[in-house]
């Protein structure tokens, strides 16, 4: 399977650029980070082009004690190759929620990783190692990353916020100009307005924001750059509710697997 590969350090006066094509469309995108002082986290941005999805890993340079991000099943080997070649430890795999679109590498990843560890919303109702409630903290190595509840696509979405590094990897609660869809999974647009506006969109303007998916040749945004431009959390929560009932979007095309799976970390052993 074809894969996207962002790789790169978030270093003080780096610049990330990278050339790809997604439905015709050629977009080079280039983002500067603004970090601490430190500048020394290990940072992947890894993308999978059959469910559109972006996995992240990141890493303390010191420590090499790492966190991934919404793995995806078909990409495991991958995303443990990498983890080898740099000579981490993968403490953790966090799900940013209970995927439709994708069955989980969390799953195998636990069978192949001593002491790795899935981690899961407390409302996600999915089976995991560790659950959060909103506001706690994971560490890897000196960065502490924060589980945020931002529900409204499904009831446990997380959004997780690094602050020392102004991150934020928002799930499918905020995409780049867009959001995660409303009409299955518990999903409520209004539930999901309200999550944005108090979790995400209030943290400061220049935190770079990193979503689950894209589907137009985009990596990243900004808080304030979704706050601005954003086609539908930039309208009252009225006009968004309106928007969001009248998608009319496709069925994903592999609920049916993924959802059972994902329910049970990914591990395809336990589906009934």
């Amino acid at each position: 399977m074809a894969s996207f590969i962002r790789s790169s350090k978030p270093l003080c006066s780096t610049v990330l650029s990278n050339l790809w094509k997604a439905q015709n469309l050629n977009e080079k995108i280039g983002r500067k980070f603004s970090t601490s002082a430190t500048c020394n986290m290990v940072f992947r941005q890894l993308f999978d082009s059959k469910s559109w999805t972006y996995t992240y890993l990141l890493a303390d340079d010191e420590s090499k004690e790492a966190v991934v991000i919404d793995p995806v099943l078909d990409l495991v080997d991958r995303d443990i190759n990498i983890v080898k070649e740099l000579g981490l430890t993968l403490k953790y795999g966090i799900n940013t929620h209970v995927h439709a679109d994708h069955i989980t590498g969390t799953g195998v990843m636990k069978k192949r990783i001593d002491g790795f560890k899935s981690v899961l919303s407390e409302k996600s109702g999915a089976k995991a190692d560790l659950f959060l409630a909103d506001g706690e903290k994971l560490n890897f190595g000196k960065y502490e990353i924060e589980g945020r509840c931002t529900p409204g696509h499904t009831n446990g979405c997380m959004s997780f916020v690094i602050h020392s590094e102004k991150l934020v990897f928002t799930g499918d609660a905020v995409l780049i100009r867009g959001c995660g869809r409303t009409d299955f999974q518990q999903g409520d647009p209004r539930l999901l307005y309200n999550s944005v506006k108090s979790k995400i969109f209030s943290l400061p303007d220049d935190f770079l924001l990193y979503p689950a998916h894209d589907y137009l040749g985009m990596t990243s945004s900004s808080v304030g750059e979704e706050k601005k431009h954003n086609k539908r959390l930039t309208k009252s929560i009225d006009q968004f509710e309106e928007i969001m009932n009248n998608l009319k979007l496709p069925y994903p095309k592999q609920i049916d697997t993924a959802l059972p799976a994902n329910l049970v970390c990914g591990i395809q052993d336990d589906v009934a």
